[in-house]
């Protein structure tokens, strides 16, 4: 599997519309607890392994989320690395 890069991710994202994209690096086992945000996020996880709402993701996995949807997030043993576009 081969992944965009972050200025293929990040261009393409900002023809989509979205406003914001930033890298997001989660320490091992880091848990948040149910929270939601005031954006739309679209993700693209490159590194790690991550659980959202119970969801395994992995590199190479993409995650959708509404402005305001409560979800909770958990990583794995050595974390997470993922890009995800904002839009505000």
């Amino acid at each position: 599997m081969s992944l965009p890069s972050f200025d293929e991710f990040r261009r393409d994202a900002l023809a989509r519309g979205f406003d914001e994209v930033i890298e997001r690096r989660w320490e091992p086992g880091t848990v948040v607890e149910r929270h939601t945000h005031p954006f739309r996020a679209a993700a693209l996880v490159v590194q790690g392994e991550m659980w959202l709402d119970g969801r395994r993701l992995v590199a190479g996995d993409t995650f959708d989320l509404e402005a305001n949807v409560p979800h909770d997030e958990r990583y794995g043993a050595d974390g997470a690395t993922y890009w995800v576009a904002r839009k505000n």
